[in-house]
């Protein structure tokens, strides 16, 4: 029988965050830096003590049951060392006695389920997602009655508008957004007075800010540890090894998830001129395309026409094509502001000047109205490939792969009248006023390239009918 070989954390950042005796302790930064194991062993040195019951916490169930998530992952560790899951309700049992579930706070009102609760351990996975008021009140439940000392525990990738931020910015430069070596893994002290959070290097520090007793005698109020260490993909040396294209995949990002995942920065946030800059396709200027592409044209719709008053939103529609080998071509782009009227007259006869071997790939908005007006335009353009699906993600997000692309090079730019305007506006995305619907067509039209096409499901479901 082979010998088994000891779980251990990792030397650097992981076996800092699993030995810091921190009241709260705070994991991550960048993508990569085996956040996930480091949070998932934690609670292991309790698994002895039969009254010890721990709980991780994500914002969803369907987090929680993502393939390489916190309970896929659990399934590889616990057993190891003899636990037996209950996943219906998504709990594991350790010899011992003790428990460790997995749950979720989709709602801020969610927390309320806890009320009256004891947990001595609170993991939170990715802190950022959770709302300031989830977790402090999550807090008032780390309590224990099982000789366990209560402790937090959190992982997270960077966020500059997240309350974490915050509350972490003494690890963090704030002129670089990176954070500080010599912090990483240093305990600080804060007490909490009504919404304020006081700091200090020491309890002594913090010894001046008392509440009253029940004798209305001023009293000190207990201070909570808190520390951040920071950790990277470089220092997850089994991953490294394990998956050494990972690295090449976070370079891929565009610049503000690369800056946050890759580079751990907390200060990065989406701006106009960071995902997209007419240089990226200045060398990839076409006369004519190449034969043989596959196209699609991707609108994004309005139906306002423009007065001497308003200011109203675009129909765009991008036409763009792909070699199958990684290159992306942009070959027409319209813009108009029309009436609901004149939208169906554009698409109409840009779809017959396109021709059938063209893709129509329309958005469909949420609710009723978004499916009602799909199937109308569906109708209108009868004869020819018409595909939609409901818009999902930011406006940012879904931009974020045609921006990647044009940043390593891969997009070709046919030269029409039209470059300059969709330079322009591709170039102020996202804008802090104006429109960003001429990147929210180009995003359609690149998005349904790189999705495989519906027709495709619907061979697949004819030949296994035939067998």
């Amino acid at each position: 029988m082979a010998e088994r070989k000891p779980i251990r954390p990792q030397e650097g950042p992981q076996e800092r965050f699993l030995s810091s005796s921190a009241d709260i302790a705070i994991y991550g930064g960048a993508a990569g830096g085996g956040k996930t194991w480091a949070l998932l062993l934690d609670p292991l040195r309790y698994v002895g003590n039969s009254e010890f019951g721990g709980v991780f916490f994500r914002r969803s169930t369907v987090q929680i049951r993502n393939e390489g998530g916190l309970w896929d992952e659990s399934a590889k560790l616990y057993p190891l060392i003899g636990a037996a899951p209950k996943e219906h309700v998504l709990e594991w049992k350790f010899p011992g006695g003790a428990s460790i579930s997995f749950a979720h706070l989709e709602h801020d009102k969610t927390v309320y389920n806890y009320q009256g609760a004891q947990i001595p351990w609170i993991g939170f996975d990715e802190l950022t997602h959770f709302s300031e008021k989830q977790f402090w009140y999550l807090l008032s439940r780390n309590r224990s009655m099982s000789g366990v000392m209560p402790c937090i525990r959190a992982t997270c990738n960077p966020d500059a508008d997240s309350w974490v931020a915050r509350f972490i910015a003494w690890w963090i430069d704030q002129k670089t957004g990176l954070a500080i070596p010599e912090r990483s893994g240093v305990i600080r002290y804060f007490v909490r007075v009504g919404d304020a959070i006081h700091w200090g290097d020491s309890p002594d520090d913090l010894a001046h800010l008392t509440q009253p007793d029940e004798d209305g005698n001023p009293q000190p109020i207990p201070p909570k540890s808190v520390t951040f260490v920071s950790a990277s993909l470089r220092d997850n040396k089994a991953l490294m090894a394990a998956n050494p294209e990972y690295m090449a995949s976070l370079m891929a990002l565009p610049t503000v998830e690369r800056e946050r995942l890759l580079g751990g920065n907390w200060k990065i946030r989406p701006a106009a001129g960071m995902y997209f800059k007419r240089e990226w396709v200045a060398d990839n200027f076409l006369d004519a395309p190449p034969a043989n592409l596959r196209t699609v044209r991707g609108w994004d719709l309005a139906a306002t026409p423009k007065t001497e008053s308003n200011d109203p939103d675009w129909t765009c529609g991008t036409k763009m094509g792909t070699d199958g080998r990684g290159n992306f071509y942009v070959l027409d782009h319209k813009a108009d502001r029309l009436g609901p009227s004149g939208v169906e007259k554009l698409l109409k006869a840009t779809a017959e000047a396109d021709g059938q071997s063209v893709a129509v790939d329309l958005p469909q908005d949420p609710g009723q109205a978004g499916k009602s007006q799909v199937t109308q335009l569906t109708k209108l353009l009868v004869g020819f490939n018409v595909r939609s699906k409901p818009v999902t993600g930011d406006k940012v997000t879904r931009f974020s792969g045609f921006s990647a692309q044009a940043e390593a090079g891969n997009v070709w730019v046919v030269r029409g009248e039209w470059n300059e305007r969709w330079l322009r506006e591709l170039e102020n995305f996202p804008p802090e006023t104006g429109h960003d619907d001429d990147a929210d067509s180009t995003a359609q039209a690149f998005n349904a390239l790189t999705t495989e096409p519906e027709k495709n499901v619907a061979m697949m479901l004819t030949k296994r009918h035939r067998r």
